[in-house]
């Protein structure tokens, strides 16, 4: 697709949205995935999966790509791309995630090379070095590197001790134990109670309130603030603010209602949440209510 091409379609979709000109500018862009895809390869990461994560930034970009900007798709793209591999690279370098904030990010990605840079200037790479060079926390920089140097183990791994096999981790691992006949008797009163207190919330609630309490409060697949927004004709802190507000009014019904029952069982404002509703609106019956109870209990949802 030459540039004139690719300028008018991109200009039409952004009119239109029609799905075959999306396809048309995705389609078109595809190899540019395959290319930085490639310059992210990782023995851990097999490259049909980068290349899986970089269409899907492609498509983020298409969609949100202004055509009037005077940037080309494919600078615009590159980014998009280049963010979903590596946030796809960060999540599935270990089973616990390496990095969460974006201090953690750069440490993840830049560590080796500034070490790299030190030790070839004869300056000893610990934490404090490291830190200094890269403008962050001490800390963080001595998680980061206790990070790099512990391993995953299997919980199968055969365990020794003066060279006798003591079987494995998960050996020692016993089962959860199991909520004594009372505790599951008041989860499951509880349970009730909060189903009947949130039907009663519901039907005081009108216009915004309701949409917000049945989509994002009490759905089991609650939609985004930015959908809220959009319905609303709101930005989306509005939406927030709106959410924030009637979560409130909850709160202070809930513990008015059911002040005694909530009282010790974790912070109140973790019991509106799709989860709990979930499990109070459909109670289990019949022989099925102490096995549900003992592992979904209110309690341990809301802690």
């Amino acid at each position: 697709m030459t540039r004139e091409d690719e300028h008018e379609c991109a200009t039409e979709y952004a009119r239109t949205r029609a799905p075959e000109l999306a396809r048309r500018l995705i389609t078109a862009n595809m190899r540019l995935v395959a290319k930085i895809a490639n310059d992210y390869r990782r023995p851990h990461c097999e490259s049909a999966d980068l290349i899986q994560e970089g269409n899907l930034g492609l498509i983020q970009a298409v969609l949100r790509y202004d055509p009037h900007r005077g940037v080309k798709l494919s600078t615009y793209a590159a980014w998009w791309i280049r963010a979903y591999v590596l946030k796809f690279t960060l999540d599935n370098w270990r089973l616990v995630k390496a990095g969460t904030t974006e201090p953690q990010r750069r440490l993840f990605f830049n560590l080796e090379k500034e070490r790299t840079a030190l030790e070839r200037r004869g300056i000893e790479a610990d934490a404090a070095h490291l830190a200094a060079a890269m403008r962050l926390k001490e800390k963080d920089v001595g998680v980061m590197l206790e990070r790099f140097v512990n391993k995953d183990t299997s919980l199968d791994a055969r365990r020794s001790f003066h060279g006798e096999d003591v079987g494995s981790f998960a050996d020692t691992i016993g089962d959860a134990p199991a909520l004594r006949p009372d505790a599951r008797v008041e989860a499951s009163d509880l349970a009730r109670a909060l189903k009947i207190r949130l039907r009663t919330i519901e039907k005081t609630l009108a216009g915004r309130d309701l949409t917000i309490f049945r989509r994002r409060i009490v759905c089991e697949d609650p939609a985004s603030l930015q959908e809220i927004a959009a319905d609303f004709g709101v930005t989306r802190e509005r939406a927030r603010q709106l959410e924030v507000k009637l979560k409130g009014r909850i709160q202070d019904d809930l513990k008015r209602a059911l002040g005694d029952a909530l009282e010790g069982r974790g912070r109140v404002r973790r019991y509106t949440g799709a989860a709990l509703w979930a499990h109070a609106a459909r109670p289990p019956e019949g022989d099925d209510r102490e096995r549900h109870d003992e592992g979904r209990t209110p309690y341990a949802l809301a802690a």
